[in-house]
């Protein structure tokens, strides 16, 4: 190339030279012509060594040589592949599989009038689900929860979920210290098939019995779960297995209602079937039966009636439980006898649009402490709630949800030291606000009327609560 643009060069500026009558200027000129022949091959000599990165950095400064043999010139290396395959290739790691997230409740709970206390062996104004409903009780945690979960493959993913707002007593004088962490779910799910329709659920996870139950409390509407359903399950979570099934018609349904901003109580399944030890959330197994349970429930679309329902769901539903339970009894210890624990139940919910209803209820026989005979027994049971709320997308406030819940509850609980009897009527109306999406303010006021859990107090305790919490999400 450097051979070809030498002899083109060459040629224009001989043709420029003057005819014979300038002969005498001939040799200057030739001169001049070499001139600029050697600066074209340094420039030439120059590009080259810019376009070849593997060529010496040295090469633009050698001097041309006054042969023009072309310059050999290192080929450059064939480019690397594209970052993007090898990107494409890499493994994932945990942190592009599992997310983390969380919630706390922050409460304030106010006896305006009532059995705010009492003498020994008299009921005082207390809840089995609120610690913070006391004689000098103000600013309590409900609740301090993270939650770590996602796919660890196509198949498989977990859920982990501690508690920090847990409270421990008997540390000084029978003094309660607050702010310990305890373990509320550890499990995994392992998918059937493709679609994710059956899974198998492993470790530590709810017991799939009551709606109520089954929703998350951070998502909730009232500040706490019924005595009446509750009292299947305290703190609402075993060790064991259970089987969900989810078919596609319904998860659709799920899923619009989520993404309409809905409070659904999760997708556990359409239908669950589980075996549990039966002791409990976070208790040792005292016997070798197992709790088993099944629970069904089903979303229907009410557009078919015309169009005042047009967009509304009712979902509705039931459920069963199988068990034998040992209780703690005084003055420590647990129970050397296992009582029958089973139990029906029942759900309709009517999804606000904007107004909507919710009821649960159930019936049974668990253990109960009889003051006459002074021991445990197995008696019969009821309760549960029925609750009407309404839905506003906007205002100058944000989204808010007032709502009102009346419940009653007869039976044992067998969560508390010897399954004291409760006797439960309440009524609680309330509101949640939503100024800003990750922010919950909940007012409300309960009229209670409670046996306390307690089978050394009798009687029932009546008062009037002022109850309030803030509930940021993360």
């Amino acid at each position: 190339m450097v051979q070809h643009f030498l002899l083109a060069a060459t040629a224009c500026a001989v043709a420029s030279l003057p005819g014979p009558a300038a002969a005498q200027d001939v040799q200057p000129s030739i001169a001049d012509l070499q001139r600029q022949i050697d600066e074209l091959k340094a420039t030439i000599a120059e590009l080259k060594a810019q376009r070849a990165p593997s060529a010496p950095a040295t090469l633009a400064a050698t001097p041309p040589a006054p042969s023009p043999a072309p310059v050999q010139v290192a080929q450059a290396p064939a480019p690397p592949a594209p970052a993007v395959e090898k990107s494409a290739e890499r493994p994932r790691a945990w942190y592009d599989r599992l997310t983390l997230r969380g919630y706390t409740q922050l409460r304030l709970n106010e006896i305006v009038s009532g059995d705010r206390n009492a003498p020994a062996g008299r009921s005082r104004l207390r809840s089995v689900h609120d610690a913070g409903i006391g004689d000098n009780s103000n600013f309590t945690f409900r609740r301090i929860r993270l939650i770590l979960q996602g796919d660890v493959s196509d198949r498989i993913s977990l859920y982990f979920q501690p508690d920090f707002a847990t409270n421990v007593s008997n540390q000084v004088g029978g003094e309660r210290r607050e702010g310990f962490g305890q373990l509320r779910d550890a499990y995994v799910d392992a998918f059937l098939d493709r679609e994710r329709t059956f899974r198998l659920r492993f470790g530590q996870s709810k017991v799939p019995f009551g709606w109520e139950n089954m929703q998350s409390s951070s998502n909730r509407l009232t500040l706490d779960r019924s005595d009446g359903i509750n009292s299947a399950v305290p703190s609402e979570r075993d060790l064991g297995i259970v089987a969900y099934y989810t078919p596609p018609a319904v998860d659709r349904i799920w899923d619009r209602l989520i993404a309409d901003g809905q409070k659904l109580f999760g997708n556990y399944g359409a239908f669950g079937i589980g075996a549990f030890n039966g002791q409990g959330t976070n208790r040792t197994e005292t016997n070798d039966g197992l709790m088993t349970v099944a629970m069904a429930t089903w979303p229907f679309e009410l557009d078919a009636l015309g169009p005042a329902f047009r967009g509304q769901v009712l979902e509705v539903g039931g459920a069963a439980l199988r068990n034998r339970v040992q209780p703690e009894i005084r003055p420590s210890g647990v129970s050397p006898v296992s009582y029958a624990d089973e139990r029906v139940g029942f759900h309709a919910i009517l999804y606000p649009q904007p107004f909507g209803l919710q009821a649960e209820w159930n019936w049974g026989r668990g253990p109960e402490f009889d003051p006459v005979l002074g021991s445990i027994v197995t008696r019969r049971l009821n309760g549960g709630y029925v609750q009407g709320m309404a839905r506003v997308r906007r205002s100058p406030l944000g989204p808010f949800m007032p709502y009102a819940r009346w419940q009653r509850y007869r039976g044992g609980w067998k969560a508390l030291t010897n399954a004291p009897r409760l006797e439960t009527d309440e009524w609680e109306l309330g509101i949640e606000f939503q100024p800003i999406p990750p922010i919950e303010l909940t007012l409300a006021w309960s009229r209670m009327e409670r046996r306390e859990a307690e089978e050394r107090r009798d009687g029932r305790a009546e008062g009037n609560l002022i109850r309030t919490q803030l509930q940021w999400n993360y």
